[in-house]
Protein backbone atom coordinates (compact mmCIF):
# COMPACT_ATOMS: atom_id res chain seq x y z
CA UNK A 1 0.00 0.00 0.00
CA UNK A 2 1.26 3.43 -0.82
CA UNK A 3 0.78 6.64 1.05
CA UNK A 4 1.10 10.25 0.10
CA UNK A 5 -0.81 13.44 -0.34
CA UNK A 6 -3.84 13.27 -2.61
CA UNK A 7 -4.74 16.45 -4.46
CA UNK A 8 -2.38 18.45 -2.27
CA UNK A 9 -1.25 21.98 -3.01
CA UNK A 10 1.44 22.17 -5.68
CA UNK A 11 3.15 25.57 -5.80
CA UNK A 12 2.92 27.08 -9.28
CA UNK A 13 6.09 28.32 -10.98
CA UNK A 14 7.18 31.62 -9.50
CA UNK A 15 6.18 34.18 -12.16
CA UNK A 16 9.57 35.78 -12.69
CA UNK A 17 11.30 32.39 -12.98
CA UNK A 18 9.32 31.97 -16.20
CA UNK A 19 11.41 34.73 -17.80
CA UNK A 20 14.60 32.66 -17.97
CA UNK A 21 14.19 31.97 -21.71
CA UNK A 22 13.81 35.66 -22.50
CA UNK A 23 16.69 36.54 -20.20
CA UNK A 24 18.92 34.27 -22.29
CA UNK A 25 17.94 36.34 -25.35
CA UNK A 26 18.79 39.63 -23.67
CA UNK A 27 22.08 38.31 -22.30
CA UNK A 28 23.38 38.00 -25.87
CA UNK A 29 23.40 41.78 -26.31
CA UNK A 30 26.61 43.73 -25.86
CA UNK A 31 26.26 45.05 -22.32
CA UNK A 32 23.88 42.25 -21.35
CA UNK A 33 20.33 42.26 -20.11
CA UNK A 34 18.64 45.50 -19.05
CA UNK A 35 16.26 44.11 -16.44
CA UNK A 36 12.97 46.02 -16.25
CA UNK A 37 10.95 43.03 -15.05
CA UNK A 38 11.07 43.35 -11.26
CA UNK A 39 10.48 46.47 -9.18
CA UNK A 40 13.67 46.05 -7.16
CA UNK A 41 15.27 49.41 -6.29
CA UNK A 42 18.74 50.02 -7.72
CA UNK A 43 19.54 53.29 -5.97
CA UNK A 44 21.22 53.35 -2.54
CA UNK A 45 19.42 54.17 0.69
CA UNK A 46 20.72 57.17 2.64
CA UNK A 47 24.12 56.50 4.24
CA UNK A 48 22.64 57.31 7.64
CA UNK A 49 20.26 54.39 7.24
CA UNK A 50 23.10 52.01 6.40
CA UNK A 51 25.10 53.31 9.35
CA UNK A 52 22.19 52.72 11.71
CA UNK A 53 22.22 49.02 10.81
CA UNK A 54 25.67 48.59 12.33
CA UNK A 55 25.44 50.98 15.27
CA UNK A 56 22.09 50.13 16.89
CA UNK A 57 23.66 47.76 19.44
CA UNK A 58 20.37 45.86 19.24
CA UNK A 59 21.62 42.57 17.83
CA UNK A 60 21.61 40.46 20.96
CA UNK A 61 18.04 40.67 22.15
CA UNK A 62 14.80 39.58 20.55
CA UNK A 63 13.03 42.53 18.90
CA UNK A 64 9.45 43.43 19.72
CA UNK A 65 7.13 41.79 17.18
CA UNK A 66 4.89 44.86 17.04
CA UNK A 67 7.91 47.10 16.58
CA UNK A 68 9.86 49.13 19.08
CA UNK A 69 8.28 52.29 20.50
CA UNK A 70 10.66 54.33 18.36
CA UNK A 71 9.67 52.38 15.24
CA UNK A 72 5.96 52.85 15.79
CA UNK A 73 6.39 56.51 16.74
CA UNK A 74 8.40 57.15 13.56
CA UNK A 75 5.75 55.43 11.43
CA UNK A 76 2.90 57.41 13.00
CA UNK A 77 4.91 60.61 12.68
CA UNK A 78 5.53 59.92 9.00
CA UNK A 79 1.81 59.37 8.33
CA UNK A 80 0.96 62.67 10.01
CA UNK A 81 3.83 64.74 8.64
CA UNK A 82 3.77 63.46 5.08
CA UNK A 83 0.07 62.86 4.46
CA UNK A 84 -1.80 64.80 7.12
CA UNK A 85 -3.28 61.64 8.60
CA UNK A 86 -4.45 61.85 12.18
CA UNK A 87 -3.87 58.26 13.17
CA UNK A 88 -4.87 58.82 16.76
CA UNK A 89 -7.74 56.33 16.57
CA UNK A 90 -5.66 53.74 14.70
CA UNK A 91 -3.35 51.06 16.01
CA UNK A 92 -0.05 50.23 14.32
CA UNK A 93 2.39 47.30 14.26
CA UNK A 94 5.49 46.24 12.36
CA UNK A 95 5.74 43.63 9.61
CA UNK A 96 8.73 42.03 7.90
CA UNK A 97 8.41 44.02 4.72
CA UNK A 98 4.87 43.69 3.41
CA UNK A 99 4.92 40.68 1.08
CA UNK A 100 4.89 38.26 4.00
CA UNK A 101 1.99 40.22 5.51
CA UNK A 102 0.00 40.07 2.27
CA UNK A 103 0.66 36.34 1.97
CA UNK A 104 -0.11 35.44 5.59
CA UNK A 105 -3.03 37.72 6.53
CA UNK A 106 -5.78 35.56 4.92
CA UNK A 107 -4.64 32.50 6.90
CA UNK A 108 -4.81 34.41 10.18
CA UNK A 109 -8.13 36.03 9.29
CA UNK A 110 -9.68 32.66 8.50
CA UNK A 111 -8.57 31.30 11.87
CA UNK A 112 -10.48 34.19 13.40
CA UNK A 113 -13.64 33.64 11.36
CA UNK A 114 -13.85 30.14 9.81
CA UNK A 115 -17.33 30.93 8.49
CA UNK A 116 -15.75 33.09 5.77
CA UNK A 117 -13.50 31.68 3.07
CA UNK A 118 -13.06 34.29 0.33
CA UNK A 119 -10.38 36.86 -0.47
CA UNK A 120 -11.37 39.60 -2.92
CA UNK A 121 -8.60 41.33 -4.86
CA UNK A 122 -8.19 43.37 -8.08
CA UNK A 123 -8.33 41.28 -11.26
CA UNK A 124 -5.12 42.96 -12.45
CA UNK A 125 -2.77 43.18 -9.50
CA UNK A 126 0.24 42.02 -7.52
CA UNK A 127 0.16 38.18 -7.64
CA UNK A 128 0.58 37.69 -3.88
CA UNK A 129 -3.00 38.81 -3.11
CA UNK A 130 -4.32 35.70 -4.87
CA UNK A 131 -1.50 33.48 -3.63
CA UNK A 132 -2.14 34.49 -0.01
CA UNK A 133 -5.71 33.25 -0.42
CA UNK A 134 -4.54 29.97 -1.92
CA UNK A 135 -1.99 29.40 0.84
CA UNK A 136 -4.79 29.87 3.38
CA UNK A 137 -7.04 27.36 1.60
CA UNK A 138 -9.41 30.19 0.67
CA UNK A 139 -11.25 31.15 -2.47
CA UNK A 140 -9.28 33.76 -4.41
CA UNK A 141 -11.95 35.83 -6.20
CA UNK A 142 -10.78 38.58 -8.57
CA UNK A 143 -12.74 41.81 -8.74
CA UNK A 144 -13.12 43.33 -12.20
CA UNK A 145 -11.28 46.56 -12.93
CA UNK A 146 -12.51 49.47 -15.02
CA UNK A 147 -10.83 51.26 -17.94
CA UNK A 148 -8.60 53.10 -15.46
CA UNK A 149 -7.52 49.79 -13.91
CA UNK A 150 -9.37 50.54 -10.68
CA UNK A 151 -11.81 48.32 -8.78
CA UNK A 152 -15.35 48.00 -10.12
CA UNK A 153 -17.15 47.54 -6.82
CA UNK A 154 -20.51 47.05 -8.55
CA UNK A 155 -19.16 43.88 -10.17
CA UNK A 156 -18.73 42.08 -6.83
CA UNK A 157 -21.25 39.29 -6.39
CA UNK A 158 -23.19 39.77 -3.13
CA UNK A 159 -22.61 36.09 -2.30
CA UNK A 160 -18.84 36.60 -2.60
CA UNK A 161 -19.04 39.70 -0.41
CA UNK A 162 -20.96 37.73 2.23
CA UNK A 163 -18.17 35.14 2.30
CA UNK A 164 -15.29 37.63 2.18
CA UNK A 165 -12.57 37.68 4.81
CA UNK A 166 -11.15 40.83 3.25
CA UNK A 167 -10.96 43.00 0.15
CA UNK A 168 -7.49 43.98 -1.06
CA UNK A 169 -6.94 47.29 -2.81
CA UNK A 170 -3.63 48.65 -4.10
CA UNK A 171 -3.17 52.34 -4.76
CA UNK A 172 -1.18 53.59 -6.58
CA UNK A 173 -1.69 50.29 -8.33
CA UNK A 174 0.81 47.70 -9.46
CA UNK A 175 1.06 47.12 -12.41
CA UNK A 176 -1.06 49.81 -14.09
CA UNK A 177 -0.68 52.79 -11.73
CA UNK A 178 -4.37 53.39 -11.10
CA UNK A 179 -5.52 55.65 -8.25
CA UNK A 180 -8.47 54.23 -6.33
CA UNK A 181 -11.47 55.96 -4.75
CA UNK A 182 -10.58 54.94 -1.21
CA UNK A 183 -13.55 56.70 0.39
CA UNK A 184 -15.97 54.62 -1.66
CA UNK A 185 -14.02 51.42 -1.03
CA UNK A 186 -13.87 51.98 2.73
CA UNK A 187 -17.61 52.62 2.82
CA UNK A 188 -18.30 49.51 0.71
CA UNK A 189 -16.41 47.40 3.24
CA UNK A 190 -18.09 48.96 6.27
CA UNK A 191 -21.55 48.52 4.78
CA UNK A 192 -20.90 44.80 4.35
CA UNK A 193 -18.68 44.03 7.32
CA UNK A 194 -15.74 43.22 5.04
CA UNK A 195 -12.32 44.46 6.24
CA UNK A 196 -10.53 46.47 3.56
CA UNK A 197 -6.75 46.05 3.34
CA UNK A 198 -5.15 48.90 1.40
CA UNK A 199 -1.65 48.21 0.10
CA UNK A 200 -0.07 51.65 -0.11
CA UNK A 201 3.58 50.80 -0.69
CA UNK A 202 3.82 53.30 -3.60
CA UNK A 203 2.09 56.15 -1.79
CA UNK A 204 5.19 58.40 -1.90
CA UNK A 205 5.24 58.01 -5.69
CA UNK A 206 1.83 59.42 -6.53
CA UNK A 207 2.36 61.56 -9.61
CA UNK A 208 0.52 64.82 -10.19
CA UNK A 209 -0.32 65.20 -6.51
CA UNK A 210 1.56 66.71 -3.60
CA UNK A 211 0.59 63.91 -1.25
CA UNK A 212 -0.72 60.41 -1.70
CA UNK A 213 -4.09 59.12 -0.62
CA UNK A 214 -4.47 56.62 2.21
CA UNK A 215 -7.51 54.70 3.33
CA UNK A 216 -6.76 56.11 6.80
CA UNK A 217 -7.89 59.50 5.54
CA UNK A 218 -11.38 58.01 5.90
CA UNK A 219 -11.07 56.70 9.45
CA UNK A 220 -9.71 53.48 10.92
CA UNK A 221 -12.88 51.45 11.42
CA UNK A 222 -12.80 48.23 9.42
CA UNK A 223 -9.74 49.17 7.36
CA UNK A 224 -6.01 48.56 7.31
CA UNK A 225 -3.28 50.52 5.54
CA UNK A 226 -0.16 48.51 4.68
CA UNK A 227 3.14 50.33 4.16
CA UNK A 228 6.68 49.39 3.23
CA UNK A 229 10.07 51.08 3.20
CA UNK A 230 11.27 48.91 0.32
CA UNK A 231 10.36 51.39 -2.42
CA UNK A 232 10.17 54.60 -0.37
CA UNK A 233 13.73 54.35 0.94
CA UNK A 234 15.37 51.72 -1.30
CA UNK A 235 15.37 49.27 1.60
CA UNK A 236 13.92 46.15 -0.03
CA UNK A 237 16.75 44.02 1.37
CA UNK A 238 16.17 45.20 4.94
CA UNK A 239 12.51 44.03 5.09
CA UNK A 240 10.73 46.66 7.13
CA UNK A 241 7.12 47.71 6.93
CA UNK A 242 4.04 48.27 9.07
CA UNK A 243 0.27 48.00 9.07
CA UNK A 244 -2.09 50.50 10.68
CA UNK A 245 -5.82 50.82 11.11
CA UNK A 246 -8.71 49.26 12.99
CA UNK A 247 -7.45 48.65 16.57
CA UNK A 248 -9.37 45.39 16.86
CA UNK A 249 -7.86 44.01 13.65
CA UNK A 250 -4.36 45.24 14.45
CA UNK A 251 -4.61 43.81 17.95
CA UNK A 252 -5.69 40.39 16.70
CA UNK A 253 -3.12 40.17 13.91
CA UNK A 254 -0.26 41.43 16.04
CA UNK A 255 -0.99 38.82 18.73
CA UNK A 256 -1.11 35.97 16.20
CA UNK A 257 2.05 37.22 14.50
CA UNK A 258 3.77 37.38 17.88
CA UNK A 259 3.13 33.64 18.34
CA UNK A 260 4.38 32.98 14.79
CA UNK A 261 7.68 34.76 15.51
CA UNK A 262 7.15 37.50 12.92
CA UNK A 263 9.75 40.09 13.95
CA UNK A 264 11.55 42.83 12.06
CA UNK A 265 15.21 42.44 13.15
CA UNK A 266 16.11 45.11 15.68
CA UNK A 267 18.94 46.64 13.58
CA UNK A 268 16.50 46.89 10.67
CA UNK A 269 14.04 48.66 12.95
CA UNK A 270 16.73 51.15 13.93
CA UNK A 271 17.52 51.81 10.27
CA UNK A 272 13.83 52.22 9.47
CA UNK A 273 13.45 54.87 12.18
CA UNK A 274 16.17 56.92 10.51
CA UNK A 275 14.55 56.49 7.09
CA UNK A 276 11.03 57.33 8.25
CA UNK A 277 12.23 60.51 9.93
CA UNK A 278 13.84 61.83 6.74
CA UNK A 279 11.89 63.06 3.70
CA UNK A 280 14.68 64.67 1.67
CA UNK A 281 15.92 61.39 0.21
CA UNK A 282 12.38 60.49 -0.88
CA UNK A 283 11.92 63.82 -2.64
CA UNK A 284 15.19 63.20 -4.50
CA UNK A 285 14.05 59.68 -5.43
CA UNK A 286 10.75 61.02 -6.75
CA UNK A 287 12.67 63.18 -9.23
CA UNK A 288 14.74 60.18 -10.31
CA UNK A 289 11.70 58.01 -10.96
CA UNK A 290 9.90 60.81 -12.79
CA UNK A 291 12.86 61.12 -15.15
CA UNK A 292 13.11 57.36 -15.70
CA UNK A 293 9.40 56.95 -16.39
CA UNK A 294 9.54 59.68 -19.02
CA UNK A 295 12.65 58.25 -20.67
CA UNK A 296 11.22 54.75 -20.79
CA UNK A 297 7.89 56.02 -22.05
CA UNK A 298 9.71 57.55 -25.02
CA UNK A 299 11.45 54.24 -25.75
CA UNK A 300 8.37 52.04 -25.38
CA UNK A 301 6.06 54.38 -27.31
CA UNK A 302 7.39 52.55 -30.38
CA UNK A 303 5.17 49.67 -29.28
CA UNK A 304 2.28 51.58 -27.71
CA UNK A 305 1.98 55.17 -29.01
CA UNK A 306 -1.10 55.79 -26.84
CA UNK A 307 0.58 54.74 -23.59
CA UNK A 308 -0.01 57.16 -20.71
CA UNK A 309 2.17 57.80 -17.71
CA UNK A 310 0.80 56.10 -14.58
CA UNK A 311 -1.17 57.96 -11.93
CA UNK A 312 1.35 56.60 -9.46
CA UNK A 313 3.88 53.85 -8.94
CA UNK A 314 7.07 52.88 -10.73
CA UNK A 315 5.76 51.07 -13.80
CA UNK A 316 4.68 51.61 -17.37
CA UNK A 317 1.74 49.47 -18.50
CA UNK A 318 2.36 48.93 -22.20
CA UNK A 319 -0.33 47.54 -24.50
CA UNK A 320 0.75 44.89 -27.01
CA UNK A 321 -0.15 45.80 -30.60
CA UNK A 322 -1.61 42.33 -31.17
CA UNK A 323 -2.99 41.78 -27.66
CA UNK A 324 -0.32 39.20 -26.74
CA UNK A 325 1.83 40.29 -23.79
CA UNK A 326 4.25 37.38 -24.11
CA UNK A 327 4.80 38.20 -27.80
CA UNK A 328 5.56 41.83 -26.93
CA UNK A 329 7.92 40.78 -24.12
CA UNK A 330 9.79 38.65 -26.67
CA UNK A 331 9.97 41.53 -29.15
CA UNK A 332 11.36 43.81 -26.44
CA UNK A 333 13.95 41.17 -25.55
CA UNK A 334 14.97 40.61 -29.16
CA UNK A 335 14.94 44.24 -30.29
CA UNK A 336 16.14 46.10 -27.18
CA UNK A 337 17.84 43.52 -24.99
CA UNK A 338 15.41 44.46 -22.21
CA UNK A 339 13.46 42.14 -19.94
CA UNK A 340 9.86 43.12 -19.19
CA UNK A 341 7.09 41.23 -17.41
CA UNK A 342 4.14 39.88 -19.42
CA UNK A 343 0.88 41.26 -18.07
CA UNK A 344 -0.39 37.72 -17.51
CA UNK A 345 1.71 37.67 -14.33
CA UNK A 346 -0.82 40.11 -12.83
CA UNK A 347 -3.94 38.19 -13.82
CA UNK A 348 -5.57 36.91 -17.03
CA UNK A 349 -7.12 40.33 -17.64
CA UNK A 350 -3.62 41.76 -18.05
CA UNK A 351 -2.46 39.37 -20.75
CA UNK A 352 -2.58 42.02 -23.49
CA UNK A 353 0.12 44.15 -21.80
CA UNK A 354 3.63 44.14 -20.44
CA UNK A 355 4.86 45.85 -17.29
CA UNK A 356 8.05 47.90 -17.47
CA UNK A 357 9.72 48.80 -14.15
CA UNK A 358 11.44 52.19 -14.06
CA UNK A 359 13.99 51.05 -11.51
CA UNK A 360 17.07 50.30 -13.62
CA UNK A 361 20.05 52.63 -13.08
CA UNK A 362 20.22 55.57 -15.45
CA UNK A 363 23.31 54.11 -17.11
CA UNK A 364 21.28 51.04 -18.12
CA UNK A 365 18.57 53.25 -19.60
CA UNK A 366 21.33 55.11 -21.46
CA UNK A 367 22.29 51.74 -22.94
CA UNK A 368 18.71 51.10 -24.05
CA UNK A 369 18.56 54.49 -25.74
CA UNK A 370 21.79 53.71 -27.59
CA UNK A 371 20.43 50.35 -28.77
CA UNK A 372 17.18 51.87 -29.98
CA UNK A 373 19.03 54.68 -31.78
CA UNK A 374 21.34 52.17 -33.45
CA UNK A 375 18.39 50.02 -34.54
CA UNK A 376 16.62 53.00 -36.04
CA UNK A 377 19.81 53.87 -37.91
CA UNK A 378 20.07 50.33 -39.27
CA UNK A 379 16.47 50.51 -40.46
CA UNK A 380 17.14 53.76 -42.33
CA UNK A 381 20.26 52.34 -44.02
CA UNK A 382 18.34 49.28 -45.20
Amino acid sequence: MGGGVVDGFVPPPYPYDRLDELRAVTDRFDGGCVDLSVGAPSDPPPPEVVAALSTSNAERGYPASVGSPAYREAALGWLTRRFGIDAGDAALAACVGTKEFVASAPHYLRLRDPSRDTVLYPAVSYPTYAMGAELAGCRAVPVAVDHQWCLDLDSIDPDDAARALCLWVNTPGNPAGGLEDLAAIAQWGRDRGVPVFSDECYIEFTWGADAGASILHHGAQGVMAVHSLSKRSNMAGIRAGFYAGDPDLVGYLSEVRKHAGMMVPAPAQAAAVVALNDDAHVDAQRAVYTSRLNRLRELFSNYDPEMALPGGGLYLWVASPDGDGWALARRVAEEMGALASPGEFYGPSGQGHIRVAAVAPDARIDLLEQRVAARRGDTVRK
